[in-house]
């Protein structure tokens, strides 16, 4: 079992530490420049910045993490990084300097992601992924749930630049972690899912894998259009009640990240035993109906008590989705030796969902204001629930595949192609 491999309770660790190490500033930022007199919109458009960048990274880390023997280091690289850029907010709020630290952080969150998820495959391999998987999600959302906890009562205490030095403290801890997994535990071929025996395609592949396997096409395309709602909702919901004068922003703040987490916790595991049962196609659409749903909560409820119908539903469908999307890439993909490759297209295109999210969503609150627009986000994910079920007939088969027993026909066809 995964519980008896050695590496895994520090794998584990990682996931919590490294949850505060990558958010960081980030889900305070908005009320920390709302605090120095930035307006929506220009918030947005730096949180764009910083997601534009990080979508654009993602395919590249995910080549890369197949391609080294060094995992573990990249953990290293990208925690320190993350740290020194977000640090760069606190010397000053300059436009310029702000989003530098936006695109470095986001940059270094992007590659951390594939290569937690390579060591995790490297472990466990593929029969263990999908329950490792979500005790990853279960620990890393508990980490962002106790860092967003201890970040809203020393923010309240002393001050936003506290959170500061809780992201470097969590980020020390999460490369303690890494470095506690032993080398010779990580699989090479595993954690590129290639079976252990057979040749090893040293080449890499960037975007073009989802050109050759359509279900991930489409499974990316729908993350792409539901992330282009649901990015954007939680900041702005922080600020609308910050801004009507009905909640104080480092406590608020805290408390909307504390419910969803919490809740995602409860959502990692769900999926991992629903998907046993029912296949991941029914946990992906349930998934997409939570942001319609959480759209017209928000519009109608700005209020200081809304954070928990708000964040519940957050908490649900991204809780879903983080567990269940990392395995159904390696399902897919298993035998190509491009699984993490996979992972970082599938995060590119639904990065550029959540990068336009927060500008377009900046935006349209300043102009038309936070009802409508949260409506409008709200109904992005229409799109991914019409995806979803017109292309059932394909994605059914690759989503019920029992787990670790036989590659995908498609991760056969990549191969073959770019070998």
């Amino acid at each position: 079992m995964a519980r008896s491999k050695p590496g895994v309770w520090p794998l584990q660790a990682l996931n919590f530490f490294m949850a505060d190490m990558q958010a960081g500033i980030g889900p305070f930022l908005g009320v920390f420049l709302l605090g120095h007199g930035w307006l929506s919109g220009p918030i947005g458009t730096v949180m764009t910045a910083g997601s534009i960048a990080g979508m654009l990274i993602a395919a590249p880390a995910g080549a890369l993490v197949d391609a080294t023997r060094y995992k573990r280091a990249m953990v290293v690289a990208t925690g320190t990084c993350t740290v020194l850029a977000s640090g760069l907010v606190l010397l000053s709020q300059n436009f310029w300097l702000v989003t530098v630290s936006q695109v470095a952080t986001a940059i270094a969150g992007g590659a951390i992601g594939p290569a937690v998820n390579g060591i995790t495959l490297g472990i466990v391999r593929q029969a263990g992924f999908n329950w490792q998987n979500g005790k990853n999600q279960a620990f890393n959302h508990a980490g962002n749930m106790v860092g967003a906890a201890l970040s809203g009562f020393l923010g309240w205490r002393f001050g936003l630049p506290a959170v500061f030095w809780l992201a470097a403290l969590f980020a020390v801890l999460s490369i303690v972690s890494v470095l506690m997994i032993p080398a010779d535990a990580i699989n090479r071929r595993a954690a590129r899912g290639l079976a252990e025996e057979g040749a090893d395609d040293e080449g890499l592949l960037g975007l073009g894998v989802l050109h050759r396997c359509k279900p991930l096409l489409i499974l990316a395309i729908a993350l792409a259009m539901f992330h282009l709602g649901n990015a954007a909702m939680m900041p702005l919901y922080g600020l609308a009640v910050v801004s009507a004068g009905r909640g104080e922003p480092a406590s608020f703040v805290a408390k909307t990240i504390v419910v969803g987490q919490g809740v995602m916790i409860l959502g990692s595991l769900t999926a991992t035993i629903l998907a046993e049962r029912k296949g991941f196609w029914v946990v992906m659409l349930i998934s997409f109906a939570t942001l319609p749903i959480r759209g017209v909560v928000a519009a109608h409820v700005i209020a200081d008590w809304g954070v928990y119908p708000v964040q519940i539903l957050d908490g649900i469908g991204s809780g879903l989705q983080t567990a269940a999307v990392p395995v159904l890439v390696a399902q897919m993909l298993h035998g190509s030796g491009r699984v993490n490759v996979g992972q970082g297209a599938v995060m590119t295109v639904q990065g550029i969902g959540g990068a336009f999210s927060p500008a377009i969503g900046g935006w349209l609150a300043q102009t038309i204001g936070y009802y409508p627009t949260f409506m409008i986000l709200g109904a992005f994910a229409l799109g991914s629930i019409g995806l979803w079920v017109a292309f059932a007939g394909l994605l059914r088969p690759e989503c019920e595949r029992p787990l670790g027993h036989r590659s995908s026909p498609h991760a056969h066809v990549t191969a073959r192609r770019t070998a």
